[in-house]
């Protein structure tokens, strides 16, 4: 009897593992794995000021070819459990939708790949190959829906330390905009936060030649900074692009020169840019524009979210051919939206992202079609059979 995602999907929801509790999903995905003959591990990492977090490793074979199915358990909160149609965490179906939190983003991902592997491995003797070789892993994290730092990171580098290597990863966030099967991930642009301060000097307004007023010299950076694109864009990603989120002085008196002025901005950047070129980029802009009169500096947030591109070849081709065999739909291959956990797993083997649609996730009666779940499962039972063939 085929494995059903429904169900497991539906399991997976059950358990509460709101960010950073596991809630049980581990240990359900432990039991389950565990029983279809992977060897698994349940690492907890821990980071001073930061909850401590649970992850789940498991894998099947010891040889290559490794295709690893990366994912997270945790959940955003439900917030106002009273708007729900149905309990957040209640795995009910209605109306041919299966209702959920985490039913999209990404348990229901989860699920569909657990019942194509155990379907796989049924149909070829509980082994990736029956030659032997080959292998295939989950790896799954407890914190990405919060600050990613004790959960892919920390378990790559666990696995990396073990001698492990793998060759491919399928990450199932809900990559699909509209229809499943309209689009793939193979890239995502980074990400910078930062803030830019300019320092005057005090003094009242009445007396300006006894003051410095540092909104004026904000004022020239800010334009200098936004006057020319930051790139043209490149074959895979749309330009780069830097936004101002806040301009403040912290000033509540209207008869006094504030000393500092502060600029809070955004920039999300394609793979023209490293962090460290685009920070030596802005540092070099705004120098021209203070012209040595300007006293300014750069406070810039740590960052782990760099670019990542998986160029098409033949790892895409297998999941783009799998998806349009099973949908009829040939899928855009897209390196737009945010950051996620394949900014980790790109520094340890080619990574694409393809899950369900992304249209309900984080809301309020986040739900799936019991449909797209069907389907979806047949795409990873499609990616397998391609993939070891």
């Amino acid at each position: 009897m085929a494995a059903d995602p429904v169900a497991i999907t539906a399991d997976l929801i059950r358990c509460p593992s709101v960010t950073p509790a596991e809630g049980g999903a581990l240990a359900y995905l432990e039991r389950v794995l565990g029983g279809a003959g992977f060897t698994v591990h349940r690492m907890t990492f821990s980071t001073p000021g930061t909850p401590d977090v649970e992850n789940f490793y498991a894998r099947i074979g010891t040889q290559g070819p490794h295709l690893m199915f990366a994912g997270h358990t945790d959940v955003v909160p439900a917030g106002d459990e009273t708007g729900w149609s149905h309990p957040p965490f209640g795995g009910d179906v209605a109306g041919g939708e299966l209702y959920g939190r985490g039913a999209v983003d990404m348990k229901g991902g989860i699920a569909c790949k657990v019942a194509a592997v155990l379907d796989y491995l049924a149909a070829h003797g509980g082994k990736p190959r029956t030659d032997g070789t080959g292998s295939i892993s989950f790896l799954i994290t407890g914190d990405e829906e919060s600050v990613a730092i004790n959960g892919t990171p920390k378990l790559l580098d666990w696995v990396n330390a073990r001698g492990e290597t793998f060759d491919h990863c399928v990450l199932g966030e809900p990559s699909n905009q509209e229809t499943l099967g309209d689009t793939i991930k193979i890239g995502r642009r980074g990400s910078l936060n930062g803030t830019l301060i300019v320092i005057g000097k005090q003094g009242h307004v009445a007396y300006p030649q006894r003051a410095d007023n540092p909104v004026r010299g904000l004022v020239t950076i800010l334009a200098a900074m936004n006057a020319e694109p930051l790139d043209s864009g490149s074959a895979h990603f749309q330009p780069s692009n830097l936004e101002f989120t806040s301009v403040d002085v912290g000033n509540k008196t209207v008869n006094l020169i504030p000393g500092e002025a502060r600029a809070r901005f955004n920039i999300r950047f394609n793979d023209c840019h490293t962090l460290d070129s685009l920070k030596a980029l802005l540092q070099q802009r705004a120098e021209k524009a203070a012209g040595g009169t300007i006293k300014f500096r750069f406070e810039f947030e740590p960052s782990n979210a760099a670019v990542f591109l998986t160029a098409p070849g033949p790892f895409t081709d297998v999941v783009v051919n799998a998806v349009e065999a099973v949908t009829g739909r040939r899928p855009t291959l897209s390196t737009t939206g945010g950051t996620s956990d394949a900014r980790f797993i790109k520094d340890y083997c080619q990574v694409v992202e393809f899950g369900l649609v992304g249209q309900t996730m984080h809301q309020t009666d986040e739900r799936v079609p019991v449909a797209d779940l069907t389907a979806l499962t047949k795409i990873y039972r499609k990616i397998l059979d391609d993939y070891f063939v």
